[in-house]
């Protein structure tokens, strides 16, 4: 018998466990890049982004509970990727000494790592609305509104002070 997803709760669900691996692999790294930041302002948002994450975690185990499925998350190899690109990118020999340029190189990984959550939040909303399950659209297009904030506030703070820096 396969594993394949059979409808699209069947969709929606793994969405929602491959999210909640994705968040706890973000999770790790950002911890570390917070403290690898210089800018303040920079440490800031990452400290913040984890409590974030942390949330938008209990939301996703909240509604693969609602769904009546087994509370547990499935490893998301796509996320397992970009964590792998910004160790080596932020912290491992590939990363800029500390200072502006590192702290450019941390947004940059940063956002693309809120890119792929912003993808799958939002899909998973979309899923959620077509199964007529209203409470949790809202609440993962809330999440949703949430990552995308702080990916916009990441480029604000790129645009506006820590690029400059490290021209």
């Amino acid at each position: 018998m396969s594993d394949a997803p059979e409808d699209l709760n069947d969709l929606y669900v793994e969405e929602m466990k491959d999210l909640w691996s994705a968040n706890d692999q973000m999770t790790k790294v950002v911890k570390k890049m917070a403290d690898k930041a210089t800018d303040a302002g920079l440490a800031a948002m990452f400290e913040k982004a984890v409590v974030g994450i942390a949330a938008h975690t209990d939301t996703l185990k909240e509604l693969i509970e609602a769904a009546g499925e087994k509370v547990k998350k499935e490893h998301c190899k796509g996320m397992e990727g970009l964590v792998a690109e910004a160790t080596k990118h932020c912290l491992g020999s590939e990363a800029p000494e500390e200072g502006p340029v590192l702290d450019a190189q941390l947004i940059a990984q940063y956002q693309r790592m809120t890119h792929y959550g912003i993808a799958g939040f939002g899909t998973a909303a979309a899923y959620a609305k077509a199964l007529g399950e209203v409470d949790a659209a809202m609440k993962l297009s809330d999440a949703t509104k949430e990552i995308y904030g702080g990916d916009e506030f990441a480029t604000k703070l790129a645009e506006t002070a820590v690029n400059a820096k490290a021209e």
